[in-house]
């Protein structure tokens, strides 16, 4: 591929994880060549040892030297393109490092390897590396990964496309000096009416994790309402995280049945382990939080209103109505009154007749 084609290279990552079992990789070839499979681990010089990703624990200055293993499952010889870069956690927690065409800074710079490697069909090759911390290397944890890969081109109206596919393991490691975890939680819940003024809501708590230390993090969080711990303990959500040095990943818990009472509170509990170089977890001090969340009971509060309009109505009709008949019953008594006035008075033109003419 020309320099020209490599410029427009589209960098697509076909897998760099940390699992159980050696990462294996498909690239698709032209219509007349068979696709390439392949996988690559972390080695001892005489094979793959089992190892999912490479820990390493180094003071500043210090040199070692480590080997990988290129297995080629295909039909054909394969020349592979080895690289190093920094490494990182996504946003959904898997790790990844660094396309081709960006530039490390940190823990990639440390690893030197040959550029390229031939494997034959069926075989494995397995390559040494060095890993060297400078002598200015800040205490801590420094991620970084490592890499076969190989570019395959396609051509769509006269164009060149590439398409980089890799497959690879992390390198961590620690510088030794003094170890500071630290961790910042910070939370931002939101109340999720239920516009069913008989039935409670939910609160959305989402909080962001900000990796304050300079050693790596695993951490869980998790929340206590009702008796119950959302999320449960055997849903993938409640899986712990990794958080690198500097690292910032917002996570959420979604806790139901929360009655809107105005204002409320919630325990969030943050569960956080050192892993060292060798395995071991070192438990931390958990971060625990009462989250306040402002519940406003707007369904409520339409019942209650449009009952108090209800009753208010009822009370100025009756009053109205009340008002309405004691005016009627004033009305009789006053033409009672100016009926029985009538009745009792003198008839004036029988007096105005003298007695001898009647």
């Amino acid at each position: 591929m020309n320099t020209s084609r490599l410029m427009l290279a589209a960098l697509a990552v076909i897998g760099l994880t940390g699992l159980a079992a050696p990462s294996v990789a498909t690239a698709a070839e032209g219509e007349s060549e068979s696709a390439v499979t392949w996988a690559m681990s972390p080695a001892d010089a005489s094979g793959p040892d089992g190892r999912s990703w490479a820990e390493l624990e180094l003071d500043p200055g210090e040199r070692i030297t480590e080997h990988l293993a290129v297995r080629n499952f295909g039909d054909r010889d394969v020349t592979f393109t080895i690289s190093a870069a920094d490494g990182y956690f996504t946003p959904t927690g898997r790790f990844n490092m660094l396309p081709s065409d960006a530039e490390s800074v940190d823990a990639g710079t440390w690893i030197s390897v040959d550029d390229q490697v031939t494997v034959a069909p069926g075989g494995t090759a397995v390559l040494p590396f060095t890993v060297e911390v400078p002598d200015d290397a800040t205490p801590g944890d420094h991620a970084a990964g490592i890499a076969a890969s190989i570019y395959t081109e396609s051509s769509g109206d006269g164009a060149g496309l590439g398409v980089e596919s890799r497959v690879g393991f992390r390198v961590m490691t620690r510088v030794t000096g003094t170890i500071q975890p630290g961790l910042e939680v910070t939370p931002a819940p939101e109340y999720i009416t239920s516009w069913n003024p008989f039935e409670p809501g939910n609160v959305e708590l989402a909080y962001l994790l900000e990796n304050t230390g300079n050693v790596r993090l695993t951490v869980t969080g998790s929340v206590e309402h009702g008796g119950t711990t959302y999320p449960a303990a055997d849903s993938e959500q409640a899986q712990p995280i990794e958080l690198l040095p500097g690292d910032r990943r917002t996570l959420s818990i979604l806790v139901p049945d929360v009655w809107p009472t105005v204002f409320t509170s919630l325990p969030l509990t943050i569960t956080q382990s050192v892993v060292a170089p060798d395995g071991e977890a070192s438990q931390l001090e958990p971060v625990e939080l009462d989250v306040a969340v402002w519940a406003i009971p707007w369904p409520q509060l339409v019942v209650v209103v449009a009952l108090g309009l209800m009753i208010a109505g009822l009370f100025w009709g009756r009053r109205r109505r009340t008002k309405q008949i004691e005016h009627l019953v004033d009305e009789a008594r006053e033409a009672g009154r100016r009926e029985a006035e009538q009745s009792t008075r003198p008839d004036i033109a029988d007096d105005a007749v003298p007695e001898s003419q009647r």
